[in-house]
């Protein structure tokens, strides 16, 4: 069964999505069956990796979680774009924002997506969802269904401050809705290791939660490339192989693999 990991924090433009994708394809490179879920109404992962008109799609994943509400037959591929990564992807498009809402009014909302992931589970060995800049129901969806959250944080004060109020929320999910969910690890994005203040955030992010939490070993470096790869449709891996991204992210897939073991 697959280990499904969650990419979440409340705070947008930390790099959830470069996270996800960058992850995925590097499992997928150790020979991993790797899905990509897109829980993000913004649906920037379905983007990113290279599925421009989301919004013609006829099957997408409010698609299966409507038919997961409604008890509708479906296969279990319906809906999965093969990437040129060699990973899966079950992509998002606005109608996800619509679905949200309905969710509201429903009995076990939170536990529609670990419906889904349960049936596909055996198909692959990692399941990586990208979460909402919220905690709304979807991202809740997310956690439930999840195994561990990696949160991926920006060395900028305020962003420091804010992982208090998210773990905090991890918790609260843990204790009503998934009791096995895990924190995978702090995972420091955009870090620009040149100035004092990225300098003194990092070591203050340490200090606070490094006694409890894994911070992976691997910082993801600031990048204008990185930014590129999100408009071309490819991984990192593709778009600068030997760029110190690349190299960043292949080794936190080193980290998530040596956990794992």
């Amino acid at each position: 069964m697959a280990t499904t990991i969650a990419v979440s924090n409340m705070k947008g433009g930390v790099g959830k999505t470069m996270t996800t994708a960058s992850l995925g394809a590097g499992l997928a490179r150790q020979g991993k069956k790797v899905l990509c879920i897109d829980a993000d109404p913004q649906h920037s992962l379905t983007i990113s990796l290279g599925i421009v008109n989301s919004d013609c799609l006829t099957i997408s994943i409010s698609t299966i979680m409507s038919n997961i509400i409604n008890d509708i037959d479906f296969e279990l591929t319906d809906g999965v774009f093969h990437h040129q990564d060699g990973i899966d992807i079950l992509p998002a498009n606005s109608t996800l924002a619509g679905l949200e809402i309905a969710l509201a009014g429903i009995i076990g909302r939170e536990t529609i997506l670990r419906q889904y992931i349960k049936k596909v589970s055996h198909l692959y060995d990692y399941i990586l969802l990208d979460c909402a800049p919220s905690l709304d129901l979807l991202t809740i969806n997310a956690l439930a269904a999840s195994d561990n959250v990696i949160i991926p944080v920006v060395p900028r004060y305020l962003d420091a401050k804010g992982l208090e109020l998210l773990l905090k929320s991890i918790s609260q999910v843990r204790k009503v809705v998934n009791p096995e969910l895990s924190i995978g690890g702090i995972l420091l994005t955009m870090v620009d290791s040149r100035t004092n203040l990225a300098k003194d955030v990092v070591a203050m992010i340490a200090n606070a939660y490094g006694g409890n939490i894994r911070i992976f070993r691997e910082y993801i470096p600031h990048s204008v490339r990185a930014a590129e790869s999100s408009a071309t449709g490819r991984s990192i891996y593709k778009h600068d192989p030997n760029g110190k991204v690349a190299t960043a992210y292949a080794a936190l897939v080193k980290e998530v693999l040596e956990n794992a073991a």
